[in-house]
């Protein structure tokens, strides 16, 4: 009895406090869901129309470097066909709204307001191009994460441009709801638009969803990170040898880095290919779009998640404040991106994520006091 007693004291002892469990699992939550209202009723009315497309823009590219990071950053791979992902997320979520909405509605029109009958085909889109994503980084990852540092680069790039030239070849849309009714949906699958592009997808993506999908990202990275799994990503980027001879299944757990970052980034694209003014097109979704969310994940800091964000903010947000030198813009851009690789070749955090670095370290600190 008082060995039981003592087990249970100690257990008692260990159990974190309730108010500590509130603010590492209830608070992150109810912050994923507040950020993204404040977002769209807050600040995208009080902005205007091109700061909100600006902030739609950085948001997307959050969760693209977030998710690349997975990969690139925990695992220690290197993978440059992210964008194939997106592409997959992308024309999934596409065919789901267009045609879904034609057997539904008889158009491809938004319906519904705020969170109405559209925005919940739109969901559920989402989530369908997160799985197919998800699916297609199975396939590719389970024998190409085997091969590691250029072998593994090279199988990726093939991997995006197979997936662009596959969309190339498809058909045109369809465009009669008689016809689209009377077509199964596994030969719809092809009528994506070719090299034009797919068009007419309705308009669905909003400060609500974007953020509401940067929030669950960075949550789920940061956590992961830190979790017993996050330990064996970092573990296989350290040191894989010895990762593997202490008994962690280094090939499995590449796979499952691999699976999430596809996921994350088939929701980037379904975010993309339903923006005002966007026609879903696979030559924006090639090799070159790849290349621009690894220059995030390298900028930001390989394996720190709070520094992609602010990486995917500043490579969004440079272009935009550079278009007063039109003809100078690009090289100005470049250039900066040099000096950044020169001066700070680790990436603006490292490893290391904001509250660790001063003098944001000794302002969470005070905070949690």
């Amino acid at each position: 009895m008082a060995r039981e007693s003592g087990l249970k004291a100690r257990a008692a002892a260990l159990a974190p406090e309730p108010m500590t469990v509130l603010k590492q699992s209830v608070l992150p939550l109810v912050a994923a869901f507040v950020i993204p209202l404040i977002f769209h009723f807050g600040i995208g009315p009080s902005v205007g129309a091109y700061p909100s497309k600006v902030l739609l823009d950085i948001g997307i590219n959050v969760v693209l470097a977030v998710s690349l990071n997975l990969v690139n950053g925990f695992t220690g791979q290197f993978s440059i066909g992210h964008a194939g992902f997106m592409a997959v997320g992308g024309y999934t979520a596409g065919l789901v709204t267009y045609y879904g909405g034609y057997r539904i509605w008889g158009d491809s029109l938004p319906h519904g307001g705020f969170l109405g009958a559209g925005e919940m085909l739109f969901l559920v889109a989402t989530i369908a191009a997160a799985l197919s994503a998800a699916a297609f980084g199975y396939l590719v990852g389970l024998p190409s994460l085997r091969l590691r540092g250029d072998y593994l680069a090279l199988v990726t790039l093939g991997f995006g441009e197979i997936v662009r030239v596959m969309i190339q070849q498809t058909s045109d849309i369809a465009t009669d709801a008689t016809e689209i009714a009377a077509t199964s949906w596994p030969s719809l699958l092809w009528k994506v638009g070719g090299a034009l592009g797919f068009t007419g997808l309705p308009f669905y993506t909003s400060l609500f969803w974007v953020w509401l999908w940067v929030s669950l990202t960075v949550l789920v990275a940061s956590r992961l990170k830190t979790s017993t799994h996050g330990r064996a990503f970092l573990s296989i980027r350290e040191d894989e040898i010895a990762a593997e001879a202490m008994g962690i299944p280094t090939t499995t757990i590449k796979v499952r880095a691999f699976v999430m970052s596809a996921a994350f980034a088939g929701v980037a694209g379904s975010l993309f290919a339903h923006e005002v003014g966007t026609t879903l097109n696979p030559g924006e979704l090639g090799f070159q779009k790849s290349f621009e969310v690894v220059i995030m994940v390298v900028l930001g800091g390989m394996g720190s998640v709070s520094g992609c964000v602010l990486a995917a903010i500043v490579v969004t947000v440079l272009p935009e404040l550079l278009r007063s030198v039109d003809e100078y813009r690009m090289v100005a851009y470049a250039l900066t991106l040099i000096l950044m690789m020169i001066l700070r070749p680790q990436g603006l955090f490292g490893l290391r994520e904001i509250w660790e670095i001063w003098p944001f370290k000794a302002l969470f600190r005070s905070e949690a006091k």
